[in-house]
Protein backbone atom coordinates (compact mmCIF):
# COMPACT_ATOMS: atom_id res chain seq x y z
CA UNK A 1 0.00 0.00 0.00
CA UNK A 2 3.00 2.18 0.04
CA UNK A 3 3.40 5.45 -2.38
CA UNK A 4 6.04 7.28 -2.66
CA UNK A 5 5.60 10.85 -3.18
CA UNK A 6 1.54 10.45 -4.35
CA UNK A 7 3.00 10.39 -8.07
CA UNK A 8 -1.18 9.66 -9.10
CA UNK A 9 -1.99 13.34 -8.05
CA UNK A 10 0.11 15.98 -9.14
CA UNK A 11 -1.21 18.42 -6.23
CA UNK A 12 0.40 15.93 -3.95
CA UNK A 13 3.67 15.52 -5.46
CA UNK A 14 5.31 16.05 -2.44
CA UNK A 15 4.67 14.44 0.55
CA UNK A 16 7.09 11.83 1.86
CA UNK A 17 10.00 14.15 1.08
CA UNK A 18 13.27 15.44 2.22
CA UNK A 19 11.13 18.84 4.29
CA UNK A 20 7.28 18.53 6.06
CA UNK A 21 6.38 20.00 2.62
CA UNK A 22 5.04 23.15 4.18
CA UNK A 23 5.24 25.15 0.36
CA UNK A 24 3.37 22.61 -1.08
CA UNK A 25 -0.07 23.49 -3.25
CA UNK A 26 -2.95 22.37 -1.75
CA UNK A 27 -5.92 21.93 -4.28
CA UNK A 28 -9.20 23.99 -4.39
CA UNK A 29 -11.65 22.30 -2.01
CA UNK A 30 -8.64 19.95 -0.13
CA UNK A 31 -6.56 19.93 3.27
CA UNK A 32 -3.25 19.63 4.19
CA UNK A 33 -2.77 19.04 8.02
CA UNK A 34 0.77 18.02 10.11
CA UNK A 35 0.00 16.54 13.51
CA UNK A 36 2.17 16.29 16.33
CA UNK A 37 1.36 14.35 19.82
CA UNK A 38 3.23 13.64 22.64
CA UNK A 39 3.46 12.04 26.41
CA UNK A 40 5.68 13.26 29.07
CA UNK A 41 8.29 10.70 30.30
CA UNK A 42 6.75 10.80 33.87
CA UNK A 43 2.94 10.51 32.25
CA UNK A 44 1.04 13.38 33.87
CA UNK A 45 0.95 15.58 30.72
CA UNK A 46 0.76 15.05 26.74
CA UNK A 47 0.10 17.84 24.00
CA UNK A 48 -1.75 17.94 20.34
CA UNK A 49 -0.79 20.60 17.81
CA UNK A 50 -2.26 20.09 14.68
CA UNK A 51 -1.33 22.36 11.82
CA UNK A 52 -4.14 23.00 8.79
CA UNK A 53 -3.93 24.52 5.82
CA UNK A 54 -7.72 23.90 4.66
CA UNK A 55 -9.23 23.16 7.98
CA UNK A 56 -11.08 19.87 7.43
CA UNK A 57 -12.89 20.84 10.76
CA UNK A 58 -13.75 24.73 10.17
CA UNK A 59 -18.11 25.39 9.92
CA UNK A 60 -16.74 28.44 7.51
CA UNK A 61 -14.41 25.85 5.30
CA UNK A 62 -17.76 23.80 5.09
CA UNK A 63 -20.13 26.84 4.11
CA UNK A 64 -17.42 28.00 1.71
CA UNK A 65 -17.15 24.58 -0.09
CA UNK A 66 -21.16 24.43 -0.66
CA UNK A 67 -20.93 28.00 -2.52
CA UNK A 68 -18.19 27.16 -4.43
CA UNK A 69 -15.39 29.25 -2.43
CA UNK A 70 -13.21 26.36 -1.60
CA UNK A 71 -9.75 28.20 -1.21
CA UNK A 72 -7.96 25.89 1.73
CA UNK A 73 -5.38 29.03 2.22
CA UNK A 74 -8.32 31.18 3.44
CA UNK A 75 -9.30 28.67 5.48
CA UNK A 76 -6.03 28.20 8.05
CA UNK A 77 -5.58 27.07 11.76
CA UNK A 78 -2.97 25.73 14.56
CA UNK A 79 -5.11 23.46 17.12
CA UNK A 80 -2.81 23.56 20.39
CA UNK A 81 -3.96 21.32 23.51
CA UNK A 82 -2.21 21.18 26.38
CA UNK A 83 -3.16 18.26 28.84
CA UNK A 84 -1.88 18.44 32.50
CA UNK A 85 -0.57 18.41 34.78
CA UNK A 86 -3.37 19.84 36.44
CA UNK A 87 -3.86 21.98 34.01
CA UNK A 88 -5.93 21.95 30.21
CA UNK A 89 -6.03 24.62 27.74
CA UNK A 90 -7.69 24.24 24.08
CA UNK A 91 -7.11 27.11 21.44
CA UNK A 92 -7.95 26.50 17.66
CA UNK A 93 -8.23 30.14 16.18
CA UNK A 94 -9.06 30.41 12.43
CA UNK A 95 -7.81 32.73 9.93
CA UNK A 96 -7.38 33.77 6.36
CA UNK A 97 -4.73 34.08 3.69
CA UNK A 98 -3.54 37.36 4.92
CA UNK A 99 -2.26 35.36 8.19
CA UNK A 100 -0.38 32.64 6.16
CA UNK A 101 3.38 32.76 5.39
CA UNK A 102 5.16 29.55 4.27
CA UNK A 103 8.36 28.29 2.84
CA UNK A 104 10.35 24.96 2.34
CA UNK A 105 11.75 25.31 5.87
CA UNK A 106 8.79 27.55 7.64
CA UNK A 107 5.39 27.70 8.15
CA UNK A 108 3.61 30.52 10.38
CA UNK A 109 -0.92 31.11 10.56
CA UNK A 110 -1.20 33.93 12.52
CA UNK A 111 1.52 34.78 15.25
CA UNK A 112 2.38 30.78 15.86
CA UNK A 113 4.91 29.14 13.35
CA UNK A 114 6.36 25.93 12.67
CA UNK A 115 10.48 26.41 11.97
CA UNK A 116 12.40 23.64 10.24
CA UNK A 117 15.93 23.99 11.55
CA UNK A 118 17.65 21.05 9.90
CA UNK A 119 19.19 18.07 11.04
CA UNK A 120 16.03 17.29 12.55
CA UNK A 121 15.35 19.94 15.02
CA UNK A 122 11.54 21.49 15.00
CA UNK A 123 10.46 24.56 16.76
CA UNK A 124 6.58 24.87 17.05
CA UNK A 125 6.30 28.43 18.42
CA UNK A 126 2.73 28.78 19.75
CA UNK A 127 0.87 32.05 20.25
CA UNK A 128 -2.75 31.47 20.50
CA UNK A 129 -5.87 32.37 22.19
CA UNK A 130 -7.67 29.62 24.06
CA UNK A 131 -11.48 28.83 24.14
CA UNK A 132 -14.11 28.69 25.00
CA UNK A 133 -12.52 30.61 28.23
CA UNK A 134 -10.22 33.12 26.67
CA UNK A 135 -6.73 32.56 28.06
CA UNK A 136 -3.34 32.49 26.69
CA UNK A 137 -1.12 29.61 25.45
CA UNK A 138 2.66 30.80 24.69
CA UNK A 139 5.77 28.95 24.40
CA UNK A 140 7.58 26.59 22.47
CA UNK A 141 8.19 22.63 21.47
CA UNK A 142 10.97 21.77 20.27
CA UNK A 143 11.25 18.61 18.29
CA UNK A 144 14.01 15.96 17.33
CA UNK A 145 13.47 13.15 14.82
CA UNK A 146 15.70 10.53 13.49
CA UNK A 147 14.28 10.77 10.04
CA UNK A 148 11.66 11.41 7.79
CA UNK A 149 9.44 8.23 6.68
CA UNK A 150 10.02 7.25 3.16
CA UNK A 151 6.88 6.76 2.26
CA UNK A 152 2.76 7.81 2.60
CA UNK A 153 0.01 5.41 1.85
CA UNK A 154 -3.76 5.85 0.39
CA UNK A 155 -6.40 5.58 3.07
CA UNK A 156 -9.09 5.35 0.22
CA UNK A 157 -9.34 3.86 -2.72
CA UNK A 158 -8.73 5.82 -5.63
CA UNK A 159 -5.92 7.78 -3.37
CA UNK A 160 -7.67 11.17 -2.90
CA UNK A 161 -6.39 10.83 0.32
CA UNK A 162 -3.12 9.98 1.87
CA UNK A 163 -1.15 9.37 5.05
CA UNK A 164 2.22 10.19 5.95
CA UNK A 165 3.53 9.07 8.70
CA UNK A 166 6.90 11.51 8.87
CA UNK A 167 8.08 10.68 12.70
CA UNK A 168 6.57 8.13 14.46
CA UNK A 169 9.66 8.46 17.41
CA UNK A 170 10.72 11.52 17.94
CA UNK A 171 11.18 13.42 20.83
CA UNK A 172 9.69 16.71 22.11
CA UNK A 173 10.98 19.37 25.15
CA UNK A 174 8.27 21.53 25.83
CA UNK A 175 8.48 25.35 27.38
CA UNK A 176 5.84 27.08 27.94
CA UNK A 177 5.78 30.48 29.39
CA UNK A 178 1.54 30.68 29.88
CA UNK A 179 0.70 28.50 31.46
CA UNK A 180 4.13 27.79 33.49
CA UNK A 181 5.11 24.34 32.80
CA UNK A 182 8.08 22.63 31.30
CA UNK A 183 8.47 18.65 30.38
CA UNK A 184 10.30 16.38 27.96
CA UNK A 185 8.63 13.18 26.14
CA UNK A 186 7.69 10.80 23.71
CA UNK A 187 6.74 12.29 20.14
CA UNK A 188 5.20 11.21 17.34
CA UNK A 189 4.92 13.27 13.64
CA UNK A 190 2.35 12.82 11.13
CA UNK A 191 0.91 14.54 8.30
CA UNK A 192 -2.43 14.14 5.76
CA UNK A 193 -3.07 15.59 2.71
CA UNK A 194 -6.48 15.22 0.57
CA UNK A 195 -7.88 17.02 -2.99
CA UNK A 196 -11.34 16.16 -1.70
CA UNK A 197 -12.89 17.12 1.40
CA UNK A 198 -13.07 14.26 3.87
CA UNK A 199 -17.11 14.14 4.55
CA UNK A 200 -17.03 13.25 0.63
CA UNK A 201 -15.19 9.82 1.17
CA UNK A 202 -15.28 8.71 4.72
CA UNK A 203 -18.30 7.60 6.72
CA UNK A 204 -15.80 6.92 9.87
CA UNK A 205 -12.51 6.21 10.67
CA UNK A 206 -10.66 5.18 13.95
CA UNK A 207 -6.82 5.85 14.45
CA UNK A 208 -4.80 4.81 17.11
CA UNK A 209 -1.01 5.10 17.75
CA UNK A 210 1.52 3.17 20.59
CA UNK A 211 3.65 5.17 22.45
CA UNK A 212 7.46 4.32 21.04
CA UNK A 213 9.35 2.51 24.14
CA UNK A 214 13.00 1.92 22.82
CA UNK A 215 11.67 3.42 19.65
CA UNK A 216 9.34 0.83 18.26
CA UNK A 217 5.80 0.61 17.88
CA UNK A 218 2.38 0.18 15.88
CA UNK A 219 -0.03 2.41 14.00
CA UNK A 220 -3.38 1.33 12.96
CA UNK A 221 -5.81 3.09 10.71
CA UNK A 222 -9.35 1.66 10.27
CA UNK A 223 -11.88 3.52 7.55
CA UNK A 224 -15.44 2.76 6.75
CA UNK A 225 -15.87 4.75 3.05
CA UNK A 226 -19.23 6.20 1.94
CA UNK A 227 -19.79 3.38 -0.45
CA UNK A 228 -19.58 0.79 2.36
CA UNK A 229 -16.44 -0.17 1.82
CA UNK A 230 -13.45 -0.98 4.42
CA UNK A 231 -9.84 0.68 4.58
CA UNK A 232 -7.22 -1.03 7.46
CA UNK A 233 -3.79 -0.39 7.26
CA UNK A 234 -1.39 -1.37 9.85
CA UNK A 235 2.16 -0.67 10.64
CA UNK A 236 5.11 -1.28 12.73
CA UNK A 237 7.19 1.44 13.26
CA UNK A 238 11.01 0.81 14.18
CA UNK A 239 13.65 3.32 16.04
CA UNK A 240 14.94 4.74 12.22
CA UNK A 241 11.50 5.74 11.84
CA UNK A 242 10.61 2.99 9.06
CA UNK A 243 7.45 1.34 8.74
CA UNK A 244 6.61 -2.12 7.76
CA UNK A 245 2.92 -3.81 7.12
CA UNK A 246 1.73 -5.48 9.79
CA UNK A 247 1.56 -9.32 9.33
CA UNK A 248 -1.24 -9.44 11.99
CA UNK A 249 -2.67 -6.62 12.71
CA UNK A 250 -5.49 -7.92 15.34
CA UNK A 251 -8.77 -7.81 15.87
CA UNK A 252 -10.73 -4.67 15.89
CA UNK A 253 -13.31 -4.69 19.03
CA UNK A 254 -15.27 -1.85 20.40
CA UNK A 255 -14.75 0.15 23.06
CA UNK A 256 -17.03 1.82 25.50
CA UNK A 257 -19.05 4.73 23.52
CA UNK A 258 -17.85 8.77 24.55
CA UNK A 259 -19.58 9.52 28.05
CA UNK A 260 -21.48 12.48 26.72
CA UNK A 261 -22.31 12.11 23.30
CA UNK A 262 -22.17 8.50 23.15
CA UNK A 263 -20.11 8.39 19.42
CA UNK A 264 -18.70 5.06 18.62
CA UNK A 265 -14.82 3.99 19.38
CA UNK A 266 -13.19 1.28 18.10
CA UNK A 267 -9.77 -0.21 18.11
CA UNK A 268 -7.14 -2.92 17.54
CA UNK A 269 -5.47 -5.58 20.28
CA UNK A 270 -3.62 -8.54 19.91
CA UNK A 271 -3.41 -9.57 23.49
CA UNK A 272 -6.26 -9.07 26.42
CA UNK A 273 -8.85 -6.25 26.79
CA UNK A 274 -8.08 -2.71 25.76
CA UNK A 275 -8.22 -0.16 28.94
CA UNK A 276 -9.33 3.34 28.56
CA UNK A 277 -7.38 5.21 30.94
CA UNK A 278 -8.99 8.71 29.83
CA UNK A 279 -11.10 10.69 27.45
CA UNK A 280 -8.97 14.02 26.69
CA UNK A 281 -11.23 15.16 23.92
CA UNK A 282 -15.36 14.33 23.31
CA UNK A 283 -17.13 16.19 20.90
CA UNK A 284 -20.04 14.69 18.72
CA UNK A 285 -18.05 13.97 16.16
CA UNK A 286 -14.61 13.74 16.95
CA UNK A 287 -13.12 11.91 20.24
CA UNK A 288 -9.64 11.44 21.02
CA UNK A 289 -8.61 9.29 24.14
CA UNK A 290 -5.46 7.40 25.67
CA UNK A 291 -6.00 3.89 25.85
CA UNK A 292 -3.56 1.05 27.38
CA UNK A 293 -3.57 -2.27 25.70
CA UNK A 294 -0.93 -4.92 24.52
CA UNK A 295 -0.41 -4.72 20.58
CA UNK A 296 2.36 -7.31 21.03
CA UNK A 297 4.82 -5.30 21.85
CA UNK A 298 3.88 -5.53 25.56
CA UNK A 299 1.26 -3.15 27.63
CA UNK A 300 1.36 -0.13 25.83
CA UNK A 301 -0.07 3.62 25.88
CA UNK A 302 -1.97 4.43 23.20
CA UNK A 303 -3.22 7.34 21.64
CA UNK A 304 -6.33 6.94 19.81
CA UNK A 305 -9.06 8.75 17.65
CA UNK A 306 -12.25 7.88 16.09
CA UNK A 307 -13.88 10.19 13.37
CA UNK A 308 -17.61 10.63 12.76
CA UNK A 309 -18.13 12.71 9.08
CA UNK A 310 -21.88 11.85 9.25
CA UNK A 311 -22.50 13.79 12.55
CA UNK A 312 -20.11 16.27 11.36
CA UNK A 313 -21.97 17.81 8.46
CA UNK A 314 -25.62 17.69 10.13
CA UNK A 315 -26.67 21.33 10.22
CA UNK A 316 -26.85 21.99 13.93
CA UNK A 317 -23.05 20.80 14.22
CA UNK A 318 -22.38 23.24 12.16
CA UNK A 319 -23.60 25.83 14.20
CA UNK A 320 -22.30 24.78 17.42
CA UNK A 321 -18.65 24.47 15.93
CA UNK A 322 -17.81 28.27 15.83
CA UNK A 323 -18.10 28.47 19.18
CA UNK A 324 -15.16 26.50 19.97
CA UNK A 325 -13.53 27.52 16.42
CA UNK A 326 -13.57 30.99 16.44
CA UNK A 327 -12.28 32.88 12.96
CA UNK A 328 -10.32 35.93 13.37
CA UNK A 329 -7.26 37.36 11.00
CA UNK A 330 -4.71 39.66 11.65
CA UNK A 331 -4.48 40.86 8.36
CA UNK A 332 -7.50 41.70 5.61
CA UNK A 333 -7.70 38.55 3.29
CA UNK A 334 -11.49 38.61 1.44
CA UNK A 335 -13.12 35.11 1.75
CA UNK A 336 -12.61 34.37 -1.83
Amino acid sequence: MAINNGSEHPPQQIMAGHTLGFDAPVPEGGYRWWYLDAFSDDGTAALTVIVFIGSVFSPYYYRARQRGLGIPENFCSVNAILYGPNRRRWAMTERGSGDLERGSDYLAIGPSRVLDRGDGRFIFQIDEVCSPFPSRMRGQIELWINALGRDCFPLDDTGDHRWWPASPAGRVKVTMAQPNLSWAGAAYLDSNAGVVPLEQTFLNWHWQRSTAREGAGHIHYDATLLNGSQRSLGLAFAPGGECQPLSDPGCQGDLAPTPLWRAERRCRALVGEPKIVATLEESPFYARSVLELDSGLGPRKVMHESLHLDRFTRPWMQLLLPVRMPRRQLASAALT
